[in-house]
Formats: C-alpha cells, structure tokens, sequence
C-alpha cells in the first residue's frame, strides 16, 4: 500500500475530500514519529508497539570488494504487531 492508497481509504472511510485526507494523514504520521522520538514508543491499541531501538556498532564486510569495515551504532524503529492483529495475519 501506498501513502495514495491509504489517503484514499481514509477520505473513503471518514467522508473527507483526499486533499483534507492527506492532512489527517500526514498529522498522524507527524504525532507518531514525535512520540518515537520523545517517548521512545508508540502504542496503538490493537495494532501494535512502535519502539525506538539502538543497534550497536559492529564490522561489517563490503560485499563487492569482501573488505571488512566498520559500521557505526544508529537508531532504527521496530514495530511489533498486537495479539489481535497477530491474529488476523
């Protein structure tokens, strides 16, 4: 699914033009990504949990040249999918 897609199920499902769609959408991603941040999760009951994760630096090898090379530590989201969405799948 597309970010065009899901614009178009909202506008579909709450009744709103896409253009107003696109605005509720794009707020929503907006809170999510702000409470990632500060909060270092997100909860959506019946979804899921989005938490923030810390990857530790490690050597890694270039694939082309079989090199080994340092990767630095990052951050990155994991997302873990509720019981009841389990479910469904």
């Amino acid at each position: 699914m597309t970010k065009a897609d899901l614009v178009a199920e909202v506008a579909a499902a709450a009744g709103l033009s896409k253009k107003d769609a696109e605005i509720a959408v794009d707020a929503a991603v907006a809170g999510i990504k702000k409470a990632i941040k500060k909060d270092k999760s997100f909860r959506y009951p019946g979804f899921g949990t989005f938490t923030l994760k810390q990857r530790k630096a490690r050597m890694g090898i270039n694939p082309q040249t079989k090199q080994k090379i340092k990767v630095k530590a990052s951050r990155t989201v994991g997302f873990k999918p509720s019981q009841d969405f389990k479910g469904t799948l």
